[in-house]
């Protein structure tokens, strides 16, 4: 889960190379901001720049934390290129983003290549032990009660997002997987200043950590909850990652650092006379030798002359968003009322949802229909389900990918299952044209609660992205567990390009609101015509073949929500939906960051030499 940003206490801490100098802040107060014109790689800066929007040359990074994209555009300045940079990004962001992403989780990563104008994407999400079966989580035929299952050893998965560092890097990096890890090892042990988002997030998670005492010593500092203006700081994790930098992933996949994970999710540490009940999971260390990260051919689809990346199944994103895209193609979307607009935007998401939910699973073990879900044929066979003066009602039956008909459907409906919905994303431009969009999550605000001892991470909870049980028993459900099996997942990172060239990158955190947020951002900036930074700050609305549309504040409050209803849909309001950063292609070959203005917060976009 993204959150608010911190200021940071650490100025130079995304240097490459060369001495560093913490700055501590006073308790209840933050360094003083750079000013805006300041924007240099030097060890004397204070705070790294914090905005939602960016313009100039020589590449760009946006995420949900300055010291995140300051480690990245430090990268770039070095002459790192955007895989280089999103890796740094990625590393800072398990710093001081530790709820949400860390080497104790997974990822999908998205990359446009500028001299080949292809998209390769690697899959790097988590995995069940080799022994897992369908009844994983059921217990007497019951399903197990999801909360136990997020705070235990059983709801792990094979961690991918070091694997996913490591693979991006020997493929298509130019830096040492040695070098790019250096801001955040540094960050890590200089620190960061708390701030009231991650109090409260601290707060939220307060009991689980207390029964796990490496949790407890690491997010509740003298046994209290950390103080806004003080610095966190985590020893344990730059030593982790200078164990990486030395010895290289396999310390992870083969080494001690994969024998502490084993060892704390088959004997979770519990303090003594917790009442907690805490399962243990069945990870071995062959599941750590056996994991692979995958690459793999990224969906696609055409949209008003534009072609639309994404990731492939295990994720449902790509298939997602392009499907539902598909269905707007017919709509003149820019010149649709916003009411009409609305109405078409969550029946395609509707549509969307229900055929994801029959469909998608980890292709290593389902029949996955891409090409299908992914056609034009299909959605136009799946659009004829709209009309204008009357909503869906959900559960909605899918179709049938391989053999579309005419508003036909592909068996009995069944509602969407639980996802949650925290992670993080971000987007990096290089000034040789390269672009990566990378979203990654260790699945729950705080994953499992469990701090792997002394070492500084939290363990992921990502195998309660499984169905504990199909959601119907009479329908097909892709998504149960199996052994050595991807949880399917809604992450979305994409890559849009005109002609072979880039036009926008974008991602969200939110689980399976990530698509939808995704698809309303695209759909807002290349048809409503919205600067991309107010296409991610615009109210959003998340259908996911539910009975109820998701609204944020601005949409909830709005005549809209009322003249909808009289159509037949009917809402629930969301306070906060996503979390998205973005970089777009400007036509005189700048570079435009774009990150969320107040949600979360707001995000923190940045580019090389500002214009």
């Amino acid at each position: 889960m993204t959150r608010a940003r911190r200021l940071t206490v650490l100025g130079a801490a995304a240097a490459l190379a060369g001495s560093l100098v913490a700055v501590p802040a006073a308790a209840g107060s933050a360094a003083p901001a750079r000013p805006a014109s300041a924007d240099r790689d030097s060890a004397t800066t204070a705070t790294p720049e914090k905005t939602p929007v960016a313009v100039g040359y020589g590449g760009a990074v946006s995420s949900v934390d300055p010291d995140a994209s300051a480690a990245g555009i430090s990268v770039l300045k070095k002459g790192g290129n955007a895989v280089d940079a999103a890796v740094a990004t990625a590393a800072a962001l398990g710093v001081t983003e530790p709820y949400s992403a860390g080497i104790g989780g997974g990822g999908y990563f998205v990359s446009y290549d500028a001299r080949s104008r292809s998209i390769r994407t690697l899959d790097g999400r988590e995995t069940a032990p080799r022994s897992a079966g369908k009844d994983l989580f059921l217990e007497n035929g019951t399903p197990l009660p999801f909360d136990d299952v997020v705070t235990s050893g059983l709801g792990v998965g094979t961690p991918g997002t070091a694997a996913t560092w490591d693979t991006a890097l020997r493929k298509w990096g130019s830096r040492s997987l040695h070098q790019v890890l250096r801001p955040a090892q540094r960050l890590a042990a200089g620190g960061f200043t708390v701030d009231e988002t991650f109090r409260r997030q601290t707060a939220d998670n307060e009991a689980r950590f207390r029964d796990f005492p490496a949790s407890a010593r690491l997010y509740l500092p003298g046994g209290r909850l950390p103080v806004v203006g003080s610095t966190m700081k985590n020893p344990d994790l730059a030593r982790t990652y200078g164990e990486l930098a030395t010895k290289g992933v396999g310390a992870l996949y083969d080494g001690a650092l994969g024998r502490d994970i084993v060892r704390t999710v088959r004997k979770p540490p519990v303090r003594a006379g917790s009442p907690r009940t805490v399962r243990p999971g069945d990870l071995t260390a062959g599941d750590l030798r056996a994991y692979r990260v995958l690459s793999q051919a990224p969906t696609r689809t055409g949209y008003r002359g534009l072609d639309v990346y994404g990731m492939a199944p295990s994720s449902s994103g790509g298939t997602g968003v392009a499907e539902a895209l598909n269905i707007l193609e017919k709509s003149e979307v820019s010149r649709l009322s916003e009411k009409q607009y609305l109405h078409r935007f969550i029946e395609a998401a509707r549509i969307a949802f229900a055929d994801r939910g029959r469909w998608v699973g980890d292709p290593a073990q389902e029949d996955v229909p891409t090409k299908g879900l992914t056609s034009q044929r299909f959605a136009d066979a799946r659009a004829c389900l709209i009309h204008d003066n009357k909503a869906l009602t959900s559960p909605l039956a899918p179709g049938d990918p391989r053999h579309p008909e005419r508003c036909g459907t592909g068996g009995p409906a069944a509602p969407t299952t639980y996802e949650g919905e925290n992670t993080t994303h971000l987007t990096v431009a290089d000034k040789w044209g390269n672009v990566v969009a990378y979203t990654l999550t260790i699945e729950q605000t705080g994953g499992s609660g469990i701090v792997v001892p002394h070492r500084g991470f939290l363990l992921n909870n990502e195998l309660t992205d499984f169905s504990f049980a199909p959601a119907s028993p009479s329908v097909h459900d892709p998504n149960l567990p199996g052994p050595g099996k991807r949880p399917r997942s809604s992450m979305s990172p994409t890559i849009v390009l005109r002609h072979g060239r880039p036009v926008v990158a974008l991602g969200s955190p939110g689980g399976a609101t990530i698509i939808t947020t995704v698809l309303q951002t695209l759909v807002n900036h290349l048809d409503r015509g919205m600067p991309l930074v107010d296409a991610i700050a615009a109210p959003r609305a998340s259908q996911r073949n539910a009975a109820r549309t998701e609204l944020e504040p601005g949409l909830w409050n709005s005549p809209l929500r009322r003249q909808l209803e009289a159509i037949g849909h009917a809402f629930k309001e969301n306070p906060e939906i996503g979390a998205t950063t973005g970089i777009q292609r400007l036509p005189d070959g700048r570079w435009l960051a774009a990150a969320e203005k107040v949600r979360r917060g707001g995000g923190s976009a940045r580019v090389v030499h500002r214009s």
